[in-house]
């Protein structure tokens, strides 16, 4: 994407500005890989600063995180998710497609860690892939005292290849987890939090499930996403998306992007993953998640 497509920082901050405005308190930062955007820690250090949000977190592969940890801490980011999903090297340089070593990104985790930083790993589970690398996962990350989220295998975009016979279930999982481990419910720290948290009995860490399959919970969802080249969407399934920065640039104020942004939420009705099935996830366009972010 030409650089000129992209929205400025100053064109973030203002959306920032409106969404704040509206009740939002959280941000993330994802992608694509963010790490990747230039002079990252400049746009956070921005919006740590603006009126109402109270919480910056971002998701990354890690492989650019021990460069950036200590620039990032410094700027005001506190929390960071990094997406690991199988710890056998041969495995998971399979999955990344590149020959990359689960080692190289454990070495990151730890040096963000060092930095500051707090971290939480996301490991989406394929059946037939690596649902073998569920227990040597939960109980490396468990050692360490990182909490580990366990994400199950979704159609975002068209072309991953999904089918429901590739989905590993939270209770499956659980089930796993349950040959090892003893496990205890936690209470969403807020309305709407996606993750289903539980604590390890002995107190050790925690661990999440994200169940956009098994257990939908649009009824609950409270997140937008903003692409990077300014398209508001409603959800993460979303097909198009409405065009701010195009509004942006035609000189609109902040009244009547507020008032957009209004009437874009007000007017959501998506609820895909209530009404999913094998057929519309196959005939459906949706963005890929590359695009959209998780």
């Amino acid at each position: 994407m030409p650089g000129s497509e992209l929205l400025t920082f100053d064109e973030i901050a203002l959306i920032t500005e409106i969404f704040a405005s509206l009740g939002v308190r959280k941000l993330r930062l994802t992608g694509g890989e963010p790490l990747l955007r230039s002079h990252l820690p400049t746009l956070i250090e921005r919006l740590t600063k603006i009126d109402g949000i109270e919480d910056i977190g971002l998701t990354t592969n890690g492989l650019l995180l021990k460069q950036y940890a200590e620039s990032l801490r410094n700027a005001g980011l506190r929390r960071v998710n990094v997406s690991l999903d199988a710890l056998d090297p041969q495995l998971f340089g399979r999955i990344n497609g590149r020959g990359i070593e689960p080692s190289r990104i454990v070495d990151s985790i730890e040096y963000a860690r060092q930095a500051g930083l707090k971290i939480k790993v996301n490991m989406v589970v394929e059946k037939g892939l690596n649902e073998q690398e569920i227990l040597p996962m939960a109980e490396f990350f468990k050692e360490r005292g990182i909490t580990l989220c366990f994400i199950e295998f979704m159609d975002v975009g068209n072309d991953n290849g999904w089918s429901l016979k590739w989905v590993v279930t939270k209770q499956e999982i659980y089930q796993i987890l349950s040959t090892r481990y003893e496990l205890e419910p936690l209470e969403s720290h807020y309305f709407g939090e996606v993750a289903q948290r539980y604590r390890y009995k002995d107190g050790s860490s925690e661990i999440g499930f994200i169940t956009s399959v098994s257990e939908s919970f649009c009824s609950t969802c409270t997140r937008a996403r903003l692409s990077s080249e300014g398209k508001l969407y409603t959800c993460l399934f979303a097909s198009d998306g409405f065009d701010l920065r195009s509004m942006l640039r035609s000189g609109a104020d902040k009244s009547q992007l507020t008032s957009a942004v209004r009437s874009v939420w007000e007017a959501r009705s998506d609820r895909y993953s209530d009404e999913r099935t094998e057929q519309t996830a196959r005939t459906r366009n949706k963005i890929n998640m590359s695009y959209i972010g998780g």
